[in-house]
């Protein structure tokens, strides 16, 4: 008996976007349900439950015009605003938040105790912020002397078309990338003014200084004791040196070297991307790199020297293709054609169909995060550009313990070392539970997104 033929679905994923889908079924029968009809009516499409609708709301106050869906933040609870004020604290968006909301007059909108809150962390992480700057025009005033070549990295260098003003970012370190030839003299500059080596991953030392005090959101926007910087290697075989194509950026009066702006974008888009493959992601990445998109949205002479450069390295146009539009299924279209052209549009269809059902979702999960990115990195593998470095049985059962969250000190007294364990203690359960639930929901997932796969052909 003669096979049917398969149903074959063409998807329009702009129009899906907009609730619209066309299909196509080649021998003229019933049409095959749409792309939204399908994920809407299969269980495996849920909606975001009403802690990640505010979230949303949150998020979506930095849109213009502001979309409707950040009305619900007028009706919050004062449990739901301390509940939102902790996810704007993780994700880096507190106080661009506050500006947002001065900006539209919308303090009203806001208890008197959530605005005062903000505005103390505001006033705090300016101390912060000037306090870091000066720290880091040291450090490049003493490179400068010593002849070292560097450039600074991230932070401080998507000022100003990333970030509009560096207080209100949440900055954690500083890094800078230095010559492999120079990176041994660079380490004995940062370590005459008290940082120690902490850890090395790949090409990056992690240096830190000060003993790490208690875990407190508070301390994201006060100035503490603890210090960290990072020295990323260029190593001398590099085929394009960063360090040799450079611009300077007048930071508080000090001229700093910063990546030329293709290079600048280029890192950026993929450090994002490194992110969001991960347990946990920062919205506020997502906000600075839609900003660097639409600064730069009507520069076509970026958008070529952009491609020239992100096409030599394979795996460039899929990270920035999944980024832009991850930013876009959450916060709409804002990308130009110039750029979606050769990078969202080259993606995989299962890969956008990911993005489609669980972008959303990961964006708003909160801390500790999830697992679900493994599914994104098998997509992308068998699409022949790899995600990350660990493979999803290295992710899903680690085989060694995390690193101490606090490390011993010299004459540490009987009461430290026991507060100390017991933290670390406390820390290694909660990754341990994190794992389990974590394990178990990918395992489940990973059998509805088989379903959904091939229900909707992708």
């Amino acid at each position: 008996m003669p096979q049917p033929a398969p149903l074959e679905l063409s998807i329009d994923w702009e129009s899906a976007q907009a609730g619209k889908c066309t299909h196509s079924v080649p021998d003229g029968s019933q049409p095959f349900p749409t792309l939204v009809q399908a994920l809407h009516s299969n269980l495996l499409c849920r909606p975001l439950n009403s802690r990640c609708r505010i979230r949303e709301a949150l998020l979506l106050i930095f849109c213009d015009p502001i979309p409707r869906e950040s009305r619900r933040l007028w009706l919050l609870t004062g449990r739901q605003w301390s509940q939102a004020l902790y996810w704007l604290d993780v994700s880096g968006l507190a106080l661009y938040f506050l500006d947002r909301v001065v900006e539209c007059g919308l303090e009203d909108m806001v208890p008197p105790r959530v605005l005062a809150r903000l505005r103390q962390n505001l006033s705090d992480n300016t101390d912060r912020t000037s306090e870091m700057i000066a720290e880091s025009n040291a450090i490049q005033r003493s490179f400068q002397d010593a002849g070292i070549s560097w450039v600074t990295l991230k932070g401080f260098s998507l000022w100003p078309v990333s970030v509009p003003r560096l207080e209100l970012r949440s900055q954690l370190d500083l890094d800078f990338l230095v010559a492999e030839n120079h990176a041994r003299r660079a380490r004995r500059i940062v370590e005459a003014r008290g940082y120690r080596l902490h850890a090395i991953s790949g090409r990056s030392w992690e240096l830190k200084t000060g003993e790490m005090p208690r875990a407190s959101l508070k301390d994201l926007y006060r100035t503490t004791p603890h210090r960290s910087l990072e020295l990323h290697i260029e190593p001398a075989s590099a085929q394009r040196s960063l360090l040799e194509k450079t611009e300077w950026l007048c930071l508080r009066g000090v001229s700093i070297p910063v990546l030329a702006p293709e290079n600048l974008f280029l890192g950026q888009g993929l450090h994002l991307f490194k992110h969001l493959c991960s347990e946990s992601s920062r919205a506020s990445h997502m906000l600075e790199f839609r900003r660097h998109v639409m600064a730069r949205s009507q520069d076509a002479d970026f958008w070529n020297r952009l491609r020239s450069l992100a096409e030599a390295d394979p795996r460039a146009p899929h990270a920035l293709g999944v980024a832009t539009q991850w930013i876009t299924r959450v916060m709409g279209s804002f990308a130009p054609e110039a750029f979606t052209s050769w990078t969202v549009d080259r993606l995989p269809s299962p890969v956008r169909l990911w993005i489609e059902v669980y972008g959303r979702r990961i964006v708003f999960s909160g801390f500790p995060g999830t697992k679900l990115y493994l599914l994104l990195q098998q997509e992308l593998t068998r699409a022949g550009a790899p995600a990350g470095a660990r493979s999803a049985r290295q992710a899903l059962v680690p085989r060694k313990l995390p690193p101490p969250i606090a490390p011993a000190t010299l004459d540490e007294s009987l009461r430290t070392w026991i507060c100390r364990h017991w933290r670390q203690f406390r820390f290694v359960l909660s990754r341990l539970r994190f794992h389990v639930v974590e394990d178990l929901r990918y395992c489940y997932e990973s059998y509805r997104w088989k379903r959904l796969r091939k229900r909707v052909g992708a």
